[in-house]
């Protein structure tokens, strides 16, 4: 017996968070009946409803993807691009991105079909450590990386302190390679952070997410996460909560 709004989550409907927002406006029906508590456990045999659409129950599962550039982080898209789904053709589950990365930006993925540990994943208080590494216009002067450091000021607020280290420069051609480690998850944080000290990135991978990097994967490659990577994913999440 599992309670229903984990049910719903799993079966990748909603969020837990939104599965009982549903359930509190009367949109969840068990067995035919509206249910709005809760606390309810349902069982597998039980017929569950969402707007009367049946909620097919399917058993969790965690991957993670070395996402290429050009690839959209998405299930879907209407311009016909090609999407990080499209790695997965022969997984019957309905999986969808944790997050995002952008699609001139490669690096580690996750995906899912469990609602709850993607919310979880996803929630601003997290702190989930990702590391990035960036090729960027220009050679950044000690005062940049440490505005950085201290965090910047963004038009969506200022950003939490990051770790940086500069990796290599490149005088004659005036770039260099920087890794910057940030535990926030806004659009396009880590493309804005270095605009705002004046070095547009030209290239971005994530490298790291929590205790998960991309050894031996090439890009398009994925791979199951292991229920023990699942489990420290959790706990580094819940570490504040």
């Amino acid at each position: 017996m599992e309670r229903l709004q984990k049910v719903i989550a799993h079966a990748g409907f909603a969020s837990r968070r939104k599965a009982e927002e549903l359930m509190a406006e009367g949109r969840v029906k068990v067995n035919g009946k509206t249910v709005k508590e809760l606390g309810v456990k349902v069982s597998p045999s039980d017929r569950i409803e969402v707007d009367g659409i049946p909620v097919e129950r399917e058993e969790p599962v965690y991957f993670l993807l070395y996402k290429p550039r050009g690839v959209i982080s998405a299930v879907s898209d209407d311009k016909g691009r090609k999407v990080v789904t499209d790695f997965f053709e022969g997984i019957k589950q309905r999986i969808y991105p944790v997050g995002r990365l952008d699609y001139d930006t490669s690096g580690i993925l996750i995906l899912t079909n469990d609602g709850e540990f993607a919310n979880l994943l996803m929630h601003p208080s997290n702190e989930i450590e990702k590391v990035y590494v960036a090729k960027i216009k220009g050679i950044p002067s000690k005062e940049g990386m440490r505005s950085l450091q201290r965090g910047v000021v963004l038009e969506d607020g200022k950003t939490a302190p990051a770790k940086t280290k500069l990796l290599s420069m490149d005088k004659k051609k005036q770039t260099a390679i920087v890794e910057i480690s940030i535990h926030e998850g806004r659009n396009r944080q880590v493309r804005r952070m270095f605009e705002a000290i004046g070095h547009p990135v030209l290239k971005l991978k994530r490298e790291r997410y929590g205790y998960l990097t991309l050894q031996g994967l090439s890009a398009g490659d994925a791979r199951e996460l292991t229920a023990h990577e699942v489990k420290q994913l959790r706990a580094l999440a819940m570490k504040k909560k």
